[in-house]
């Protein structure tokens, strides 16, 4: 008995061990989700600004060509998890990318986060590029700097003025839901630079541009690209930790139901010894008093 309740008493303190950094990484996960989240309600401002900017190039200048080239270099670029304990983040998103990819040949993949180059290969996708995902909101500008720079080099090495890049991330939904997406970010979207010439400026100012045609439009593309891009890396990062704070909130009542059975199993065993302890303590006094009994008639005689 002494033995096993040792042994529960042991349990009890790991599953207590265990239960206590569960704590700690919810408690981290929610707390490093904030950042991410104010740092993707920040870039819809900036994302604002610059479809106002191409509203008015439109107003000055006429309407955007739509390419019609479709069929350039495809680049795709996954957002993943470089660390682990968010469950199935990383297949899902992998999955995603498959399906994004299609039946298209020569599919090139540049990835962010370690764990997801796994989750691509187990796919049977060998990344071309992999980055390490920001350590804080600060780096997400970063990140995005470098993956333009990565999309430039591509195409000059390519030697193609054609290429179309697509997006693939986790994004929040409904109901405190998230589910993978596919964002085609080049060439932009016909709709979006149709909409520019039909809808009116709202301004009764017309839009004064001083810059040359050409070069506005580059640094528009440029500034879109980089909202595009910066705003998937942070919802891939809200809701990676929102996965993680998921998972920890599992294994937490998982931990809970296990400290329950054996707080439970341990009352049991100690009210088994203190029965015992008494059955033998019943059985001494029976046993002495029988003794004194017979001392007493052996007296009398």
């Amino acid at each position: 008995m002494t033995q096993t309740l040792e042994r529960l008493n042991q349990r009890t303190d790991t599953m207590r061990g265990i239960r206590s950094i569960v704590r700690t990484m919810k408690t981290m996960s929610a707390i490093n989700a904030l950042p991410y989240q104010q740092a993707a309600q920040a870039i819809e401002a900036y994302r604002a600004t610059i479809l106002t900017g191409f509203h008015g190039f439109v107003q000055c200048n006429g309407p955007l060509p739509v390419d019609g080239d479709a069929h350039g270099m495809p680049i795709i670029i996954a957002f993943g998890s470089d660390h682990g304990l968010c469950g199935n983040y990383n297949e899902i998103v992998a999955e995603e990318v498959v399906r994004a990819a299609g039946s298209a040949s020569g599919t090139t993949v540049i990835c962010v986060g370690a764990q997801m180059e796994d989750a691509l290969v187990g796919q049977g996708i060998s990344p071309k590029t992999t980055l390490l995902p920001p350590a804080t909101a600060e780096g997400l500008g970063r990140l995005s700097g470098r993956l333009i720079a990565r999309l430039d080099q591509m195409r000059e090495a390519g030697k193609t003025r054609q290429i179309t890049v697509s997006l693939v991330f986790t994004r929040r939904v409904e109901h405190g839901q998230q589910r993978p997406v596919s964002q085609n970010l080049l060439p932009l979207d016909p709709a979006m630079t149709t909409g520019f010439a039909q809808d009116p400026w709202a301004s009764r100012s017309l839009p004064q541009i001083s810059l040359p045609p050409d070069v506005l439009l580059a640094a528009l593309i440029r500034s879109y690209l980089f909202a595009e891009i910066f705003r998937a890396a942070a919802e891939a990062m809200v809701t990676e930790n929102a996965a993680r704070l998921a998972r920890m909130q599992q294994a937490e009542r998982s931990v809970d139901e296990q400290l329950e059975t054996l707080t439970a199993e341990m009352r049991s065993v100690r009210q088994t010894e203190i029965t015992t302890e008494l059955l033998d303590v019943i059985i001494g006094f029976e046993a002495l008093k029988g003794r004194g009994n017979r001392k007493s008639a052996k007296a009398d005689r």
